[in-house]
């Protein structure tokens, strides 16, 4: 009989341990909270957490794209470069076409870029890596060619103040990060083609067996990475009124960073939104968290590294107990 209790409570401790990494993300924010509400007075004010939401949102639009792309067993390290030419196009054009055709012609570059991206990957054969490194290369130059050296200022500031809509303490930008957020979440759990993402991801051979189109899979979900990167740098441009040349430079890592964080597989074939979601909140407290305690830069990428390879161990752990 107490053999039988020590094989339960070892099964029980095994059964809460597993439960704990799988949702390591929500543990790792709560303790986050709970350090930062501790060290500083500011931390837990209604303002500063809207401005966590708000903050999050950008990095969180691009996140929720490339979670599709990383199930799938992808990657796209364009983003950032795909995000500053949506802004470029969405605030340069105004004055030629109006707001809202500009805000179109954004949003389509992304779009057609995400569209290009998977395309090339698709029927080339090369690795996404590879692909979009060039992309995130060649997009930049594009934004700079467009814009020059300088910002390109919003004429009409009515379009800034889309921004400053708020529910509460929450931002439209950030109403806007959770509806697509559970909108994805929607399309990965209740549709064929949440199923099949994950089944490319998991066995390709397999996905291509049970008749999955693998390459018209990929390129689709390609081109919500770049539509979703476009929205996000549209709603940046928004928020600041300009339009930088260097926009969304190295956000690409860390968009890589909150989703692997929140324990989408690098390998493909596991992940979902609720977790992109803890991983870009984790991300977006401890950036938020150091600055309010005046910690210089460096460090702060010290730690951001950190948690990267925390998330790492903790993907290899999960990949060892299911093998």
């Amino acid at each position: 009989m107490s053999a039988t209790n020590s094989i339960t409570k070892a099964g029980g401790h095994s059964s809460v341990t597993r439960l704990l990494m799988r949702n390591h993300i929500w543990v790792f924010l709560a303790l986050t909270i709970v350090v930062f509400s501790t060290a500083s007075p500011y931390f837990l004010t209604i303002n500063n957490l809207g401005n966590v939401l708000t903050q999050a949102a950008f990095i969180g639009i691009l996140a929720i794209g490339m979670t599709l792309v990383m199930i799938d067993g992808e990657i796209d390290l364009s983003v950032g470069a795909i995000l500053a030419l949506a802004s470029a196009l969405a605030i340069g054009l105004q004055d030629h076409i109006g707001i809202w055709p500009a805000v179109f012609v954004g949003f389509l570059s992304g779009a057609a870029l995400g569209f290009l991206n998977g395309t090339l990957v698709a029927l080339s054969g090369m690795h996404s890596f590879i692909v979009t490194l060039g992309g995130l290369i060649g997009i930049r130059g594009l934004v700079f060619i467009y814009t020059g050296e300088d910002a390109l200022m919003v004429g009409d500031f009515s379009y800034t103040e889309y921004p400053e809509i708020y529910l509460g303490p929450i931002s439209l930008t950030a109403m806007i990060f959770i509806a697509l957020a559970l909108f994805f979440q929607w399309i990965l759990s209740s549709t064929r083609h949440g199923r099949e993402t994950y089944a490319i991801g998991d066995n390709i051979d397999a996905a291509h067996d049970a008749g999955i189109n693998i390459k018209r899979h990929k390129i689709i979900n390609f081109t919500l990475c770049g539509a979703l990167a476009a929205i996000a740098g549209i709603l940046l441009s928004m928020r600041l009124g300009t339009a930088e040349p260097n926009a969304g430079k190295v956000w690409e890592l860390w968009t890589i960073i909150a989703v692997v964080l929140g324990g989408t597989r690098l390998q493909g074939g596991y992940g979902s939104m609720w977790m992109t979601i803890g991983g870009v909140l984790t991300l977006a407290v401890l950036r938020n968290g150091l600055r309010l305690l005046n910690t210089p830069n460096y460090v702060e990428l010290m730690v951001m590294g950190t948690v990267l390879v925390l998330a790492l161990l903790i993907d290899k752990l999960l990949s060892r107990q299911e093998a």
